[in-house]
């Protein structure tokens, strides 16, 4: 299969984040590599958006499970070719209380989809993207991975994992022309956020968030916090002393136990 301009790899492409990026690829002009658990979703979004079947394809992946989303990225390199752009977007977050022993299977999972999963995404591309000498490998991470929320333990540290391996890959990448980029959401309307029993300020719809994510991808940015008034938000939560975080979390609305929901 072979379609017209760049190719964009993106996974939990069933919904939120996801799609909304792979629409705004999409009209830009690109093919895309849809990857998600939930395929049906997919093809069915694709059809009711009037894709044109020649510029996407759709693979099925649990990227919790290495081999799953490893031999995901393997059929799209048979099938489509070595992408341009990998955007790691597959996540979930579940709230834990890991005093309860079944919270910690929880916190598991959470961890084998948002760090193994995004490393286990672009393992497949980064050989061939280092020899061709060119490519990006976008990990969408989160503000939440900059400290620690309440009932947050295991999406906190699922993001703050992600964007230390971006990082770290970005090092080890550095001379190879293939860029990592990592992208930190604030509060994006989306199945995740929309049972949290706290304000969201600075709340995006995945479209503006898409648009936005799209501009600093476009830029080559190394880490973006989106948007903007968030970006500010974070730069103070990485300089507070422990001690004024914790006070200002004194009375903060803590996330919900999980659920047995699955993300894209």
């Amino acid at each position: 299969m072979t379609g017209s301009g760049p190719l964009a790899y993106i996974t939990g492409a069933s919904s939120g984040i996801g799609q909304a990026l792979a629409l705004r690829y999409y009209q830009a002009g690109w093919s895309l590599a849809l990857v998600a658990r939930r395929t049906q979703a997919i093809a069915q979004w694709a059809e009711q958006m009037q894709l044109d079947v020649a510029r996407y394809a759709i693979y099925e992946a649990d990227v919790a499970r290495i081999d799953s989303a490893c031999a995901a990225a393997r059929a799209c390199l048979e099938r489509q070719g070595l992408p341009d752009l990998v955007i790691a977007n597959a996540g979930i977050s579940w709230g834990v209380d890991t005093s309860q022993r079944e919270d910690l299977d929880a916190m598991r999972q959470v961890l084998d989809t948002n760090v193994m999963g995004m490393a286990a995404s672009f393992q497949a591309f980064i050989a061939p993207m280092a020899a061709r000498g060119s490519g990006r490998l976008v990990g969408i991470a989160s503000v939440a991975g900059i400290r620690g929320l309440p009932g947050h333990a295991a999406y906190c540290a699922s993001k703050a994992a992600a964007i230390a391996y971006c990082e770290s890959l970005r090092g080890e990448l550095r001379d190879s022309g293939v860029r990592v980029i990592t992208l930190l959401p604030g509060y994006v309307d989306t199945p995740l956020t929309r049972q949290n029993p706290y304000s969201m300020p600075f709340l995006l719809s995945p479209e503006q968030f898409a648009d936005k994510a799209w501009k600093a991808m476009e830029k080559n940015k190394r880490y973006a916090i989106i948007p903007w008034q968030m970006a500010i938000v974070g730069r103070v939560m990485n300089i507070l002393p422990s001690h004024i975080w914790d006070w200002l979390l004194v009375g903060r609305g803590r996330k919900p136990r999980h659920r047995n929901t699955r993300g894209a």
